[in-house]
């Protein structure tokens, strides 16, 4: 069997149950195929070959007896940087922080490793999470697959690129504005950021989740099950509730689907991507569901308010560091940060209150529907080294207003591929479903992964 990273977990799996594969020699050919694309693609943060090859023999030995250790006994993983694993530093992205192994695993990484996972390393993101881009004081650039010259987004770059690039089928991303879901939808992916608290992460705090990052929708359904498991130390995640995440059939005929064009603010959505979205959607009409346009909710007052508190919040951080470690994070986000130096505690509360608001007319819309679709992106990946297409700190954040939205109203979105562009770089889908519904957004991806047209092969190294 050749070209064992291009297979997916489930398919591992089936392979290790009847012996026709083992987690030793797949661990070797991921770790071989990564050798030849990361020079490239810079995607990768504390890759431990020996510490994966050693847990692969491990998992290697229990498939032997047919005593697997867990759902995902022997399939190599990768996590985001900023998911602590224990024994490994957290520079969440940024050269300005102090290098100190972790004491103990953050709750996804422990989940995974419970599992049987073979964890190879971690996944590269920008300065503090805080770009939708692969830039970074502390990382060599991270770049899309599809195109070198082109930003796998952010801030779980590394994730999406190394997904798309076959570095193994499991990875662990976070998103608090989008950070899941325009990196998976620049780099051809699938991801779910799940309603907030249903998978234990720490530290947590309002509107960050942390989800999977996978080349199918069964695959993210695999990971669900063992991520949404209880950790105490989540003092934000919902109560455990027992769901059947691989049960994803679903029909469409009925369904009730909004259709959202429109953010309200931000850049204008593309052509080739209007084109991609709004056919995916005659795709489900045609299966029977009922498609409506959906007006759009969000303002610019709702946006401004949340960048002023998002700035006074980074620059109370930043401006702690002392000059010498300020001087080593990205200028871009210094600069972006400052704009929150001495504004008053008036303008930082109405900031905040608008992310309040933001959660009230997300619900508020998505409510006469069943599911709501969406461009994930109005725009297709752009230029590898811009820290955001703008590239202005002034205005940073006008490429997130399809996403932001469901971090705030703690609803479940996803973002799955729904085409390319002429010049091949993917476009992405955002799937949005009511809050606790993950496994309904799942379905519906599923059902999408099954109409759509048949997608491109995956990118592969030069050479």
């Amino acid at each position: 069997m050749h070209d064992l990273h291009n297979l997916s977990a489930t398919e591992l799996l089936s392979a290790y149950r009847s012996k026709a594969l083992s987690p030793v020699e797949v661990t070797r050919d991921v770790l071989r195929h990564i050798e030849r694309w990361e020079p490239q693609l810079h995607a990768c943060f504390a890759l431990d070959a020996d510490a994966a090859l050693t847990q692969a023999e491990a998992s290697q030995a229990r498939w032997l007896k047919g005593e697997p250790q867990g759902p995902l006994d022997g399939v190599p993983a990768m996590i985001k940087e900023n998911i602590a694993t224990r024994g490994v530093p957290i520079p969440l992205g940024t050269a300005a922080t102090e290098l100190v192994p972790a004491e103990r695993d953050a709750p996804p990484a422990a989940r995974l490793r419970e599992a049987g996972a073979v964890i190879l390393g971690k996944t590269t993101m920008p300065d503090y999470g805080m770009l939708s881009s692969g830039l970074s004081s502390f990382h060599a650039l991270t770049r899309n697959p599809w195109d070198l010259s082109k930003n796998p987004g952010g801030s779980s770059s590394g994730a999406a690129a190394g997904a798309a690039a076959g570095y193994g089928p499991l990875h662990i991303g976070t998103d608090i504005g989008g950070s899941l879901r325009l990196p998976a939808g620049w780099c051809g992916i699938f991801t779910l950021k799940p309603s907030l608290g249903r998978v234990p992460i720490y530290p947590p705090y309002a509107g960050r989740a942390a989800g999977p990052m996978t080349r199918s929708v069964d695959d993210a359904a695999l990971m669900m099950g063992v991520l949404s498991l209880p950790d105490a130390r989540d003092s934000m995640s919902l109560p455990y509730q027992v769901i059947d995440w691989r049960r994803l059939e679903r029909s469409i005929n009925g369904l009730r689907i909004g259709l959202l064009m429109d953010a309200g603010w931000g850049l204008a959505v593309e052509p080739e991507v209007c084109a991609a979205v709004e056919a995916a959607a005659k795709t489900f009409e045609a299966a029977g569901a009922i498609v409506e346009p959906l007006k759009p909710f969000m303002t610019r007052a709702m946006a401004d308010g949340m960048d002023r508190f998002w700035r006074t919040r980074s620059w109370i951080d930043i401006s702690a560091l002392g000059e010498q470690r300020r001087a080593k994070v990205l200028p871009f986000i210094v600069e972006w940060a400052r704009g929150g130096a001495g504004l008053t505690g008036e303008h930082v509360f109405t900031g905040y209150s608008q992310m309040g608001a933001m959660r009230e007319a997300a619900v508020a819309a998505c409510a006469p529907f069943d599911f709501v679709l969406s461009p994930t992106s109005p725009i297709p990946a752009f230029a590898a080294d811009l820290p955001c297409p703008t590239n202005d700190p002034a205005r940073p954040f006008e490429h997130i207003a399809f996403t932001l939205p469901y971090n705030m109203s703690e609803q479940p979105a996803a973002s799955i591929n729904c085409g390319h562009t002429r010049g091949g770089l993917p476009i992405g889908l955002q799937i949005i479903g009511h809050r606790f519904d993950d496994l309904g957004v799942l379905q519906i991806a599923r059902a999408w992964e099954r109409m759509r047209p048949t997608p491109r092969p995956w990118p592969a190294p030069a050479g």
